[in-house]
């Protein structure tokens, strides 16, 4: 079957339809074209236009991001220590901690030797 251009169409088996035939219901069809759907764009023409502003990489540059970011990371670890010293000081109550020992903390102790003064050398003297 061939189209108005003279072209076969396709999936016709060779079928030919001329004048007045061509006009017959299911034949009309068969010379329409589907529409083309819209070309599907490549990953590589997608990623043309991205750039590190995209990824958050240049937030900082005009300065306003970083106060409005140090002064809410304040407020959050206030909130976080000021939560921890509550559990902490209710398990403490109920008995399920014990106090932990400072292990920074200095303690003099008294030095071994029993005149306290210091020898000087590998012979002590």
């Amino acid at each position: 079957m061939l189209d108005h251009e003279g072209k076969e169409v396709p999936g016709n088996r060779g079928y030919k339809y001329f004048g007045a035939a061509k006009d017959l219901p299911g034949v009309r069809e068969l010379f329409e074209k589907d529409p083309l759907p819209p070309p599907q764009k490549a990953r590589a023409e997608l990623m043309r236009d991205i750039d590190a502003e995209y990824y958050g990489y240049r937030d900082e540059d005009d300065g306003i991001l970083e106060p409005l970011e140090q002064e809410h990371e304040k407020k959050v670890i206030a909130e976080a220590v000021e939560k921890w010293k509550m559990e902490r000081e209710a398990r403490l109550a109920r008995g399920e901690e014990q106090e932990e020992e400072n292990i920074y903390a200095v303690h003099e102790e008294e030095s071994d030797e029993e005149d306290g003064k210091e020898r000087e050398g590998e012979d002590g003297q």
